[in-house]
């Protein structure tokens, strides 16, 4: 059994795992403002005449010392086009290597792949911020992990490497560019991605750095978004993945009539707030519901004259559209959505890439994120305390992304969750929900087709949205309301056994998975 202890919102959660070490529990979206440590930055260096260049990736992690027990990092931005991450651990297999623990920025269900060497003890821990498929569905119901998934942030995940919290022994960058010397970026070659946001932190603070490229280019590569003085060894290979992946039905406007009267709904919410004004800022999540809103704002702003500052997070050909429209002075850009995202930020000034530290870690200088006005979210979840759940299912199986929600609703002046009061007669309005990644002080609103909600804390807002004639209802009223057509849902089975944590973006852990009972 592990030590449990009580955090700030009444959940459980263990002080001491074996394999990962002492936790500390949540204790308040601020509660933990700086950093204790900093990371050094590994010591190597490199001579004239030094070659990076190697003729595999076997010679690659060779030549970076790879053993047992190390920790391999990997990104994200391929999505479910990505091939280098079955591809490495595939060789790291075939070298006889065991007990790795995968750090990768987020992990989708092209990473099946990875289940046989999970259940080989080849992979034997993953810090990630999301796992869906059925590599997810076996962690969460057979626990064939043996030490528990760490969730992280997108903005946890780089506090961590940069603190020293989460020690990078090699980290494998996916480069569509790259010159002999390890110079890179992601918006050249047959298969670019865009924004390498989520690589920079890796790429900067491991022990070694490998290359890994489809279109090696001469010196030096331009523009460069991580440069050769991070960088030990670039391959060349056949293929590190199909850009194609990177889309997905999340990324796309809902066509969804029920989801679109929410959206509009929101953007009524939004514009009653009054932060829709001459240089502010928003963001919008991927989901089809939160772009939509985007659609109404652009309505509104272009029939207004209204430019704001700038539109941030990963980034998809709507939000280019209203970059190139004038809406925006500039888009911050962490990770590319569509393919229209990428030819912006190769062929755009005003299309500028960003590192995922400086997107949303709470404990550098300053992160966009607490630079927002508002920000749009989606929820699997949302509990009357406002707590959203975005990771778990109903069933408890692990199906989602932490991603940047917690980070954005905290920084943001405005945080709106978007959702229907149900889906598929499942509730989404609950009295606790299954997993908490965002806690209810980050979250001032909640709109649904039926009303809006306000958290008790914006009093502020409360009043304006009834003075501008909105349907405000409590959030408790929501829930009956849902239960009523739905009935009551039932909660997920589950044993005691652990096979996730959620740890918040300042390092503290917000909430446990536990194992589903089948």
């Amino acid at each position: 059994m592990h030590p449990l202890v009580k955090n700030s919102i009444g959940r459980e959660v263990p002080s001491y795992i074996d394999g990962i070490g002492k936790l500390t529990p949540f204790a308040g979206a601020f509660a933990h403002t700086t950093q204790k440590t900093n990371a050094s930055l590994p010591a190597s260096s490199h001579r004239p005449g030094d070659v990076k260049l190697v003729k595999s990736i076997r010679e690659a992690l060779e030549k970076s010392g790879l053993a047992d027990g190390m920790v391999l990092s990997f990104h994200h931005h391929f999505r479910n086009g990505d091939h280098l991450m079955n591809m490495v651990m595939d060789q790291v297999a075939e070298m006889g290597i065991r007990d790795i623990t995968i750090s990768p920025s987020s992990m989708q269900s092209i990473h099946d792949h990875l289940i046989a060497h999970i259940r080989k003890g080849v992979i034997t821990g993953i810090r990630t911020s999301g796992l869906r498929g059925e590599l997810a569905r076996q962690i969460s119901a057979e626990g064939i992990l043996p030490t528990p998934v760490m969730i992280r942030s997108h903005g946890g995940r780089p506090r961590s490497i940069e603190s020293g919290d989460s020690k990078i022994d090699i980290a494998i960058i996916g480069a569509p560019a790259s010159d002999p010397h390890g110079n890179v970026n992601g918006v050249e070659g047959p298969n670019a991605c865009g924004s390498l946001g989520y690589a920079m932190a890796d790429a900067a603070f491991a022990q070694k750095t490998i290359v890994v490229t489809d279109h090696l280019v001469s010196h030096p590569v331009h523009p460069v978004s991580i440069p050769q003085t991070q960088v030990d060894y670039v391959v060349v290979t056949d293929g590190i993945g199909d850009p194609k992946g990177i889309v997905s039905g999340a990324t796309r406007i809902t066509r969804n009539p029920l989801e679109l009267l929410i959206a509009e709904k929101a953007c009524q919410t939004i514009l009653a707030s009054e932060l829709v004004k001459e240089g502010f800022s928003f963001q919008a999540g991927t989901g089809g519901s939160s772009l939509a809103v985007a659609h109404f704002l652009r309505q509104y702003m272009r029939e207004h004259s209204i430019k704001g500052s700038f539109a941030s997070g990963g980034i998809n050909g709507y939000l280019v559209d209203m970059l190139e429209e004038g809406l925006f002075n500039c888009l911050l850009d962490v990770q590319c959505f569509d393919l229209k995202a990428i030819e912006s930020i190769r062929n755009n000034p005003h299309h500028l890439e960003m590192s995922a530290s400086y997107y949303a870690n709470p404990h550098n200088k300053g992160c966009v994120a607490h630079n927002l006005d508002i920000m749009i979210l989606s929820a699997t979840e949302i509990d009357v305390n406002f707590n959203v759940n975005v990771i778990t299912g109903s069933n408890g199986i692990m199906m989602g992304a932490s991603g940047g929600h917690c980070d954005t609703a905290a920084g943001s002046k405005l945080s709106v969750v978007v959702a229907p009061l149900f889906r598929g007669r499942i509730p989404i309005v609950l009295d606790e929900v299954t997993t908490v990644v965002t806690p209810g002080e980050s979250i001032d609103v909640l709109v649904t087709e039926y009303g809006v909600a306000v958290n008790p804390a914006r009093k502020d807002l409360k009043d304006r949205f009834q003075d501008c004639g909105l349907s405000v209802m409590e959030i408790h009223d929501l829930k009956e309301m849902a239960e009523k057509i739905t009935g009551k849902p039932r909660k997920p089975m589950v044993t005691e056994d652990i096979v996730g944590l959620v740890e918040y973006r300042d390092g503290t852990i917000i909430d446990t998975i536990k194992k589903v009972t089948t």
